[in-house]
């Protein structure tokens, strides 16, 4: 607290978001958006729903190319960079998607192990130990000979989370990872995810409209507008709630305190 992000070299930009455009066709999503991602961030995506939050996240991983604009990694834009370098970028990426995105035909070691086989030479043995490990980190000790459809919902997720974990990515993506779960389960998961961030040094970007998470772990963000169709302000969600000049993201952002 109380450094220049601009020149502190621990909180240097990771991902730099610039002048960037999302449409499909002729239908406008999202447009000017211009952002940054410092490292160790836990930066939320947030709006309401219909704003294009797992849109931007598709485009930052590079599913999707954008009309207009760029995403720079570590000063690269992703989308300019030969087919060599932008897979060197991705694999230093670690993703997660709702469901988990498991196998279903494969045990949660086999998934788990999948991208160190593609990825590295790696002896059998090393995996084998690896995958252990990563399941461990996420809760999940002694389930390798699982299927997916044998655990539950909040434990496929974790699973999935060890599956990103497997290449000990720089950056983290996750596209609502609390869906679907009961509070308990999605607190946990919170958790999870900060103190994987916290001991990995991994910088995390997060698409959630969960009010709780975003205040649980989120330190930066930006707010999509769904109306007019561009970001309405940037920063920690807690200064926002406060200080944003834009009385819809301090409605959105104060949904909760009514109740509680």
């Amino acid at each position: 607290m109380g450094s220049d992000p601009e020149t502190d070299p621990d909180h240097s930009p990771v991902i730099e978001v610039r002048n960037l455009r999302l449409q499909y066709g002729h239908k406008l999503i999202q447009k000017d958006l211009n952002f940054l991602v410092r490292k160790g961030d836990v930066f939320v995506i947030m709006g309401g729903s219909g704003c294009g939050k797992s849109t931007l996240l598709k485009h930052m991983i590079g599913l999707y190319s954008p009309v207009q604009g760029q995403i720079l990694y570590h000063g690269e834009d992703y989308f300019s960079a030969s087919d060599a370098d932008q897979l060197s970028m991705r694999t230093r990426w670690g993703v997660t998607y709702q469901s988990g995105a498991l196998f279903s035909a494969m045990t949660l070691a086999e998934n788990i192990a999948l991208p160190m086989q593609q990825y590295t030479g790696w002896s059998k043995a090393e995996i084998s130990d690896r995958v252990a490990y990563k399941l461990a980190l996420v809760g999940l000790a002694g389930y390798e000979d699982y299927y997916p459809s044998e655990i539950s919902g909040g434990m496929n997720k974790r699973a999935g989370l060890a599956r990103a974990l497997a290449l000990d990515p720089g950056i983290l993506f996750f596209d609502e990872p609390s869906a679907g779960l009961d509070p308990l389960s999605a607190g946990r998961l919170d958790e999870l995810i900060l103190e994987l961030s916290q001991s990995s040094g991994a910088t995390v970007v997060i698409v959630t409209h969960e009010l709780a998470s975003i205040f649980a772990i989120g330190n930066n963000g930006v707010f999509l507008d769904a109306q007019s169709r561009t970001q309405l302000d940037t920063g920690a969600p807690s200064y926002m709630l406060r200080h944003s000049k834009q009385p819809v993201v301090r409605e959105f952002l104060s949904r909760g305190e009514v109740s509680s």
